[in-house]
């Protein structure tokens, strides 16, 4: 599904990515762990396109993607959220969704002036495909409220349902569990669950470890810009590397 190959970006004397090379295979759940400045976000800005790299390729399905603009590797079915959610705050839930659909025939002038009625059934089409996947989300009772009025947790799992409506083959979220209650993140893993059983491709940056051991097979751990371990929950538990660089500096 993904390939990355000896990718490096740096920020004048920081290495923040340091020649690293990896594999997300298709239909698995790959968790990315590290310490803070690790590099990790670093690495998922490579490769959504946000960041050029300074060295290396990154290939989705074989298709090289480093060089393209976000846009585009977003229309090629990888999509990502944040660890800090992004909705247009004076905007409704809804609205927030149906705006994330790519290539909709109403962003075009000239569609909007000439082509009315296929802009009005597209919408439609669209408001529709956003509602299912709010409800899908359990967002529907705050579907007509503004996005700045939702919890932390509500508004993680609004930026899964924005991503989602470009149906994507690939979803990288970026610490999905921080600032989110333990009720709303259960729902949360479920809903990833749901959507990996459904055949998404994932790859999670996240601290909380109790997620990542339960539900991320394989685990990939970065530390100082590279990439010092891969494995499964029980070689990444015991490797001496990860225990001495990350997980001994764990609380419990």
């Amino acid at each position: 599904m993904l390939s990355v190959e000896h990718v490096s970006k740096q920020f004048g004397s920081l290495r923040a990515v340091d020649d690293v090379t990896l594999t997300v295979k298709a239909n698995t759940i790959t968790g990315l762990i590290g310490p803070n400045g690790a590099g990790k976000t670093t690495l998922f800005n490579t490769i959504v396109g946000s960041l050029p790299v300074d060295q290396g390729t990154i290939r989705v399905h074989g298709e090289r993607i480093d060089g393209l603009t976000t846009d585009r590797i977003y229309g090629k079915g990888l999509a990502r959220t944040f660890q800090i959610p992004r909705p247009f705050p004076e905007m409704t839930v809804l609205e927030n969704v149906m705006l994330a659909r790519p290539h909709q025939s109403g962003e075009r002038f000239w569609n909007s002036l000439f082509r009315y009625g296929l802009v009005r059934r597209e919408e439609q089409e669209n408001q529709n495909l956003a509602q299912g996947v709010l409800n899908f989300c359990g967002l529907e009772r705050v579907t007509n409220d503004l996005a700045k009025t939702l919890s932390g947790g509500q508004q993680k799992l609004l930026e899964l349902a924005r991503v989602l409506m470009a149906k994507p083959a690939m979803i990288l979220l970026d610490e999905p569990a921080a600032g989110v209650n333990p009720a709303l993140l259960e729902t949360l893993i479920e809903k990833i669950l749901e959507l990996h059983r459904g055949g998404i491709t994932f790859m999670i940056i996240e601290h909380n470890m109790d997620m990542v051991m339960s539900i991320c097979r394989p685990i990939a751990v970065m530390a100082q810009g590279r990439l010092i371990a891969e494995g499964d929950p029980d070689t990444i538990r015991t490797d001496p590397r990860v225990v001495d660089a990350y997980l001994g500096n764990i609380p419990g």
